[in-house]
């Protein structure tokens, strides 16, 4: 088209034409892993700032308990990145510590209204991210993640449900649009009725799934 030869310069930025290689379903389970590990250290710090930063000691104790769980979720999607022989993205990590400083830092400027707002909307993607891992980590044949990957889901849609209804009704909700509620909590499991029926009768599992579970014990 107007005499350019378009492979003159897909020899110089062959980057710009190349179209990137489809990512294995295990492969997206560990980018989704390693995205949640520097997440929940992020939110660690955040909280840490956050519960410090509220006058109420109901919620200073809740916002505690959310902030430990995150810490627990952390080891726990650490443990399953060594399971499928991965590590925390370092440069993330970086990044997300210090994200997580910074807004922990700014909770105790930001009045009480900011950071739980910010918190559950943070909390509506965290239960998408774990539901996502899940079905990469049924997809690739590690099974046994799963059941851990939808608990960290439910938990995660538990903190969510609280700041939403700390938040509910506040007037700054007509300048902050509030983001859409998830689905019912029991919806985290309802795809998976099949998979809860083969870990209650595994001699019902298809003989290669139960090789491969029994292979990486």
């Amino acid at each position: 088209m107007y005499g350019i030869d378009h492979r003159w310069f897909q020899k110089r930025t062959p980057s710009l034409y190349s179209v990137p290689p489809m990512r294995s379903p295990e492969a997206s389970l560990i980018r989704v892993l390693q995205a949640a590990c520097s997440g929940e250290l992020a939110a660690g710090f955040a909280y840490r700032g956050h519960g410090r930063s509220v006058k109420s000691e109901e919620e200073r104790e809740r916002i505690r308990t959310i902030e430990s769980e995150e810490w627990h979720h952390r080891a726990l999607v650490q443990t399953l990145l060594m399971e499928l022989g991965a590590r925390p993205n370092l440069a993330r990590e970086v990044v997300f510590w210090l994200i997580g400083k910074s807004i922990g830092l700014l909770c105790r400027f930001g009045g009480w209204f900011i950071p739980m707002y910010g918190a559950g909307k943070l909390e509506r993607t965290n239960i998408v991210e774990y539901e996502q891992a899940a079905r990469f980590a049924e997809a690739s044949g590690h099974a046994d993640m799963i059941e851990c990957l939808l608990d960290m889901a439910e938990v995660e849609w538990e903190h969510e449900r609280y700041f939403r209804e700390r938040i509910a009704g506040h007037w700054m909700l007509r300048f902050f649009p509030k983001w859409e509620p998830p689905p019912p909590k029991e919806a985290i499991r309802a795809c998976y009725g099949k998979l809860n029926f083969l870990q209650q009768f595994p001699e019902s599992r298809p003989a290669a799934l139960a090789d491969s579970s029994r292979a990486r014990r």
